[in-house]
């Protein structure tokens, strides 16, 4: 498959990464973002919503309705697109980060 175009943000990825473990309604989104940056990323509503947006538009994420709430809330799960998309994203820091070894190593020895 070729690989999705996509400039990723690191809000982007959080809250990529945070739909890749289950799915979840916008404020558990905000909350696990905050919890895996360790405090450092905290985003506001308007962030993550303007965020869940493109994503819903470019098919990385779609909705769903929960089930077992009174308030109905809508909720948001990956979409396989979505998933490759942070594969990639994966596979590219990796090789960064290997990369970024090799150089470091190399101005030490």
């Amino acid at each position: 498959m070729p690989p999705i175009n996509a400039n990723v943000t690191e809000p982007v990825l959080l809250i990529l990464l945070s739909l890749a473990a289950q799915p979840r309604h916008g404020y558990a989104i905000l909350k696990d973002v905050e919890q895996m940056s360790q405090g450092r990323i905290r985003l506001s509503t308007g962030t993550l919503y303007g965020a869940l947006r493109r994503m819903l538009e470019d098919d990385w994420i779609q909705r769903y309705q929960e089930e077992n709430t009174s308030r109905g809330r809508q909720g948001y799960r990956l979409t396989a697109r979505g998933r490759r998309l942070l594969e990639q994203e994966v596979a590219r820091m990796k090789e960064l980060t290997r990369l970024a070894g090799l150089r470091f190593a190399q101005k030490e020895g």
